[in-house]
């Protein structure tokens, strides 16, 4: 992690963070998606996509009241979903999620002053993640934090 902190003071925020953190992340769990998306009122709003087609940077979600919301938003905890059935459990567009091969994801919170202020999102193949996994990027979502207070204030 302290070899992205620097990367902060760089021009070109907050690309040039979310790239990075996209390459750490595959490097330390590997993803076949990774999405950024930031709360915005009783929405999230997606700043970043490795797969801008079918889950583009422009895309909010209204977040209702669900178990997944209640587990990552509100509580402020991480959601491992290793399969299938935690997609279908954890997310409405789970169709598209399973038609791009992926079956297992972590969600992190990205927390500041008590609140969740986003979420690092991560998706693979089913079963590729676990609690080994969950703790190798956990303390990667911290980093997220002053870009993620800026797309709010805009």
């Amino acid at each position: 992690m302290t070899d992205l902190l620097p990367l902060l003071a760089e021009p070109g925020q907050p690309d040039t963070l979310y790239r990075a953190l996209q390459d750490e992340v595959q490097r330390r769990v590997g993803h076949r998606l990774f999405t950024l998306l930031y709360v915005d009122g009783g929405d999230v709003a997606r700043v970043w996509s490795s797969h801008p087609a079918e889950y583009p940077t422009s895309g909010r979600k209204t977040m209702g009241e669900t178990p997944w919301g209640a587990h990552v938003l509100k509580a402020g905890q991480p959601f491992l979903g290793r399969d299938k059935a935690a997609i279908r459990w954890a997310f409405y567009d789970h169709a598209l999620i399973e038609s791009m091969g992926l079956g297992s994801v972590i969600n992190l919170p990205v927390r500041y002053n008590g609140e969740t202020i986003g979420t690092c999102n991560m998706l693979d193949a089913e079963g590729h993640y676990d609690e080994a996994a969950l703790a190798r990027v956990l303390p990667l979502a911290p980093l997220l934090i002053p870009a993620f207070l800026e797309a709010r204030r805009a």
